[in-house]
């Protein structure tokens, strides 16, 4: 069979729809999933065999480890998780993804073309794309995407020639090496997969290879072992724009499949040689003599070294844990505490997860603006002229840190609004959107009152005792409205404490009007310097604008955009 161009252009392709198919069906089920999805995942923080069970479960769910590991990074980027229960929760991913293994081998071992099947499968689909529900919308995205997917397989099954003799020479010679072989296509799966970046595409494309009798068992194997590790690029190429812990919990997937295939290949023969005797026992046929039992025999290698490596690994968790600190050390305090711009990772997410963690992003958002709260009643009473510097400096980095973090959110939100498709996620992401923005205008009318404070120190007025007692007790208000309103950022819509934040706006609005008509009266009398008046009211004036944006998150967060 001739394999020029256009046949190379056609295998290109086939994969192509296959991978694409994959996509289409992952994100149908994250969205059926939905907030279930999110549920599952709560339950990563309570011991190590529940996290591998709910990376088994996500996986399973999403049909993609890849995903579930870039998920997994973004969450210990937020501090969401730790490294240490990020590690369990990789290694139940890597199970997970052995279930669509066996989804492939079934489809190529079909003894009918399965494009009888999958174009039913689409007929069946499409007329749910124009029902109203999502959730229906959503499972017919699924279907479709399944569809796809075999049609994929089943095309690139017959673009694939079937080598002659003199097309296998250079195999042979690449597998006619020993040791060195096995070594050799571990490599090539490893980069394989790093390429196509799909593990699952990189496993499929092996088994076409086999039932073609490309490649036998042996070398077949080698490739299975490499390709997982090749799956590990993606976690680490979502964790190059995050922090310390983020890069060590995708080193930690790297270790953890390396470490697994040093033990594989250790006993690579008489691994494979009992895997050859549980076929033949199933199936009848030994994968070293029938080259159509290959495809069980990788599918049974496939599962069986991500079983057996999380079971040799799970109690070792904490070393790897500071294998991977190893590797990655913290080169300064602010890398452990600033965590910014980890929404810029170009790995394509699903909606719901790009939601998810955008969320996240915005909930350290309400801490960063928090912290300036804290910054401003310190400079309300410090005396030290190199403790107010300090503290001025900090205040303007603050302040450039949210204006970066408006920017950085509101690309990721409109990046993402252009994948949505429902109007419930569309509303998700007008509701972000404004609190990105009533965030940053808090930043910037703490530093406006930072610098405030810096020409009443340069004109060298002063606030009498009473006036700072009394902004102190503003200060405290807004503390409250703060702690309100960051927990109503860590609870789901129908949890925000609405009535609580709409008190404490109350109640620094009452504040306000309080010491207004004070100061007023203080003013007529002449009680005490009028520039020093003028500073007191844009002080607590400011405080009580700070108190309207921080209801509007609040309000936002409910749902009430």
């Amino acid at each position: 069979m001739r394999f020029g161009i256009l046949e190379f252009l056609t295998l290109a392709g086939s994969l192509g729809l296959f991978i694409y198919g994959m996509k289409v069906m992952s994100e149908g089920l994250q969205k059926v999933a939905g907030g279930r999805m999110r549920s599952v995942l709560k339950a990563m923080t309570a011991n190590r065999f529940m996290g591998v069970f709910t990376g088994f479960v996500s996986t399973t769910v999403i049909q993609s480890s890849s995903a579930a590991t870039v998920m997994v990074v973004s969450f210990v980027n937020a501090g969401l998780l730790q490294v240490r229960q990020a590690i369990s929760v990789i290694m139940g991913a890597n199970i997970g993804t052995t279930v669509k293994v066996l989804l492939f081998s079934w489809a190529v071992f079909a003894d009918f073309s399965i494009t009888k099947l999958a174009i039913p499968i689409i007929g069946l689909a499409f007329p749910l794309l124009f029902l109203r529900t999502t959730q229906t919308k959503a499972l017919s995205e699924f279907l479709i995407g399944a569809a796809l997917l075999f049609l994929g397989l089943e095309f690139m099954k017959q673009s694939l020639p079937r080598p002659s003799a003199e097309a296998l020479v250079f195999l042979r010679d690449l597998s006619d090496m020993g040791f060195w072989s096995v070594l050799l296509f571990v490599g090539i799966g490893m980069v394989l997969t790093m390429l196509i970046q799909s593990s699952s595409a990189s496993i499929a494309l092996t088994l076409v290879l086999c039932e073609n009798g490309t490649i036998g068992y042996e070398m077949a194997a080698a490739l299975v072992l490499g390709e997982n590790i090749g799956t590990t690029i993606t976690a680490n190429l979502a964790a190059l724009v995050g922090n310390a812990w983020a890069k060590r919990t995708a080193r930690a997937h790297l270790v953890f499949n390396v470490i697994g295939v040093l033990w594989a290949l250790l006993l690579f023969h008489p691994y494979l040689r009992g895997l050859d005797k549980l076929v033949t026992e199933i199936f009848h046929a030994s994968p070293f003599a029938d080259p159509t039992a290959v495809k069980w025999a990788l599918t049974f290698l496939h599962i069986s070294f991500n079983l057996i490596n999380t079971l040799l690994l799970i109690g070792f968790v904490p070393f790897i844990e500071r294998i991977v600190t190893w590797m990655v050390p913290t080169k300064t305090d602010e890398d452990e505490v600033y965590r910014l711009e980890y929404l810029d990772s170009d790995i394509p997410l699903t909606p719901e997860v790009s939601l998810m963690e955008a969320r996240k992003e915005i909930a350290r958002f309400g801490r960063i603006t928090n912290d300036m709260l804290g910054m401003v009643r310190e400079l309300l009473t410090v005396k030290d002229n190199k403790q107010r510097e300090h503290l001025m400096a900090r205040l303007a980095k603050y302040e450039q840190i949210t204006d970066r973090l408006e920017i950085e959110v509101g690309k990721y939100l409109t990046k993402t609004s252009t994948e949505v498709r429902n109007e419930e996620a569309s509303s998700r992401i007008q509701g972000l959107l404004a609190i990105t923005g009533d965030l940053e205008r808090v930043g910037d009318i703490f530093f406006q009152m930072s610098k405030s404070m810096e020409r009443k120190i340069d004109d060298r007025l002063w606030f009498s005792p009473e006036q700072r007692q009394q902004l102190m007790e503003m200060l405290d208000l807004l503390e409250r409205a703060f702690t309100v309103m960051r927990r109503n950022m860590e609870v789901d819509q129908d949890q925000v404490a609405l009535d609580e934040a709409v008190e404490a706006e109350q109640r620094i609005n009452q504040k306000r009007d309080q010491l207004r008509r004070a100061h007023l009266k203080s003013m007529e009398m002449g009680d005490y310097n009028v520039k020093s008046g003028l500073v007191y009211n844009d002080f607590f004036s400011s405080c009580e604008k700070v108190g309207d944006h921080v209801i509007n998150v609040s309000e936002a967060l409910a749902g009430e955009v």
